[in-house]
Order: C-alpha cells, then structure tokens, then sequence
C-alpha cells in the first residue's frame, strides 16, 4: 500500500497495532485512511492482504495463485468477491460508474450497476458521464440508457457513429427508434420553419412525404434542411431494421430525400445504387405497400446490375425481402436459381436448405439435401417428413 510521504502517524499508528496482535485493527486504520482519501482500490487490496495473512498465503503476491488447497482456494476467492463488491459499491457511491464496473464485471453483477445508471445519469458531465455511456452502451450494460446519452450530450453525428461502428443486441430497436425519431422530428420542424416563413403558416401533420409533396419550390436551388449524410446514413439502416414505426420514420426521411438536387442523390451500392429512390421502394415494400411493384423492382436489379461489382447482393437482398415478407417458397426458388454457387459461409440471407426449412417444405428439403451430398440435412428432411405424414 502506498500513502502519502505526510501521513508519517498513520505508519506508526498501523505499526504499534499490529506490534500489539491488533491485525484487524492495524488493518482497519489502513482502510480507513483509503476510504477518506477515496483511494478505493487499496480498500480491495487491503481486504485481500488481511485475507491472505487469515489462510496463511504470502502477504505480496509475487506470481499467480496456484496449487491452493481446495478449502484456500474457495475462500479466498469468496473474499474476493465481498471486496470487489464493496469496493464497486463505493464508487458507486460516488457516482463513479466507470471505475464501478470492473469489479462488479468480475463478480457478473450487472442489475446494481444497470440500475445505477438509471438513477444518476441525468446529472452527469465530464468524465463521469463517459464513464457512463462506456459502460452503458459499449459494455452493453444498458444500451438504451447508453445511447439515448450519447444522442443527447454528443448529437446525432456521434450517434450514428455508434450505431453502426458498435451495434448492440439488447435494446437495438430502441436506439434505432430513438435516432430516427430524433433526426425526424429536427428535419421536420426545419422543414415547417421554412413553409411558415414564406406562407404563414404550416401544416399540421408529422409526415413528412405528406409535407413535401407538392412543394417542390423546396427544393429549389439544391436547398436541403438537414445534413445530407445523416439523412443518408439512417435510410441506409432499412434493411436490418423490423419496427414498422421506424421504418415509417425512415420512409420518410427517403421521400424527402429523392427530392433533394443532384448534388446531394449520393451513389450506393447495388441494388440500392440511388440511394434514397430505391430504399425507398424497399421500405414501403416491406410495410406491405405496393408489394407486387416492390418485388418486382428488385427482381430487375438481379438481371440489371453489373455481377462483377454487385455480386450476389442483389439476389441476397431480395431473398431477405421475401422472407421479411413470409414468402418463403418464392424466396426457395429465387435463391435455388441465383444463389446455388454461393459459398453459404458467406451468405447475408438464409441458404436454400434454410429456406427449404423455413417453408416447411420438407420433401423439397430432402431433394436440395440429396442434391448437395448433405447427407445430415436429408436425414432432417426425412425424419420432418415421417413427422408430418403421423399428424396427418
């Protein structure tokens, strides 16, 4: 333990304690001392000397622990555990999330630390509230909260940053919602300021196709009311989100976007090569709008688009489409025509055999199976097939 070259009476009153037997004693004005100078760590370190010098191990450690007794071994490591938690709780105390989470990480205690950030974060700044959203979003403590303040304290800039370069799992929706709704609702009330400014008034409603259509005048001499790129960015996420609110949200945002001047119709990659245009067919497609149009768009980028640079994304694009959409006998026969060669390794849809299984079409399973030399999928096939002659 190391204190300050001032605290001279500390290191004899800790001597004179332990030179009387007072090992706890000694060991308390130890730990007193750190919990005053907030010199947390130490506490941990002081709980684990006196438990070493209880069982009889080396007070220094000087290389791993091993070769413990069974009985050591256990204990030492319930000590372990009580001083990771109260050191935890200490910085917790103090607000101190960032410092918190190691030592409740290391006893897999993650509902204290997840409700701690519920309760303090509205009042954090600096570095404690980077303490936070590192542990929160990018520790996956508690996503949602973590970016709902990354969104509020950094923008939407960052937000999508983090969205995309560190996506979560838990609470995903959430924070896609939370980001569309958020750029949404700046752009539309930009939109409405600039309405308001030149007719006196504007409309009522949120959506925002609704307040652009017929007004081209918007757009004129490549006006925009957004940054461009973040607009492009969350309508570029279309793909990967389920929640019909934010895909509505999203539409949205590609309405607007398709009628924005040249200079801001950023090129993408195949099928969505324009950009805001053709997720914008996706989008509606997958709400159930315009489904048989929506389809059949994307059935001609397969035969449209330059195989050498789009590859199979195309047709993979589609499969998941129809799949979205429960058509999962016409996305069999899509992906058996185009996706046959491709290394399924390498797939960002289901292969034909998942789809074969998806559909419940058993009998087509075994075939594609046998087909492939898949011998385990044909014996699934086979055995669905038998399970399903049974119940009928």
């Amino acid at each position: 333990m190391v204190v300050g070259l001032g605290d001279v009476d500390v290191f004899d009153e800790v001597r004179e304690a332990l030179a009387a037997g007072d090992v706890d004693g000694g060991f308390q004005l130890a730990i007193d001392r750190f919990r005053s100078e907030r010199s947390y760590p130490l506490i941990f370190e002081a709980r684990l000397m006196r438990k070493r010098y209880e069982l009889g191990m080396p007070l220094i450690q000087t290389e791993p622990w091993k070769n413990l007794a069974p009985g050591v071994q256990e204990e030492y490591e319930r000590a372990t555990v009580e001083a990771a938690r109260e050191v935890g709780g200490l910085f917790l105390m103090d607000g101190d999330i960032g410092k918190a989470w190691p030592y409740f990480r290391a006893v897999g205690d993650r509902d204290r630390v997840r409700a701690a950030i519920e309760e303090c974060s509205e009042s954090a700044s600096g570095e404690a509230l980077e303490g936070i959203i590192e542990v929160a979003y990018h520790e996956q403590v508690s996503p949602r909260r973590g970016f709902e303040l990354i969104l509020k304290h950094h923008g939407t800039c960052r937000a999508i940053t983090n969205f995309s370069q560190y996506p979560v799992e838990e609470g995903r929706a959430d924070c896609a919602q939370m980001l569309a709704e958020n750029v949404h609702s700046e752009l539309v009330a930009n939109i409405k300021y600039a309405i308001r400014k030149r007719d006196g008034s504007a409309p009522e409603t949120e959506d925002l196709a609704a307040i652009v259509k017929g007004r081209d005048w918007l757009f004129e001499g490549n006006a925009y009311y957004l940054d461009t790129s973040h607009v492009s960015s969350l309508v570029q996420m279309a793909t990967s989100i389920e929640r019909p609110a934010t895909l509505r949200l999203l539409l949205g945002l590609a309405e607007y976007g398709r009628r924005l001047g040249e200079m801001y119709q950023f090129p993408g990659n195949p099928p969505f090569e324009s950009v805001f245009a053709d997720y914008a067919v996706y989008i509606r497609t997958a709400l159930g709008t315009d489904v048989e149009a929506g389809l059949e768009h994307f059935r001609r980028k397969i035969e449209t688009c330059d195989p050498h640079i789009a590859g199979t994304t195309p047709a993979q694009v589609l499969v998941n489409l129809m799949v979205r959409l429960g058509r999962n006998a016409e996305a069999v026969d899509l992906a058996l025509e185009y996706l046959s060669d491709a290394n399924p390794q390498f797939l960002q849809c289901p292969n034909p055999l998942q789809l074969c299984q998806l559909a419940g079409d058993y009998s087509r399973l075994a075939s594609v199976a046998r087909e492939r030399r898949d011998l385990l999928s044909y014996a699934a096939a086979t055995m669905q097939v038998a399970k399903a002659a049974k119940v009928a």
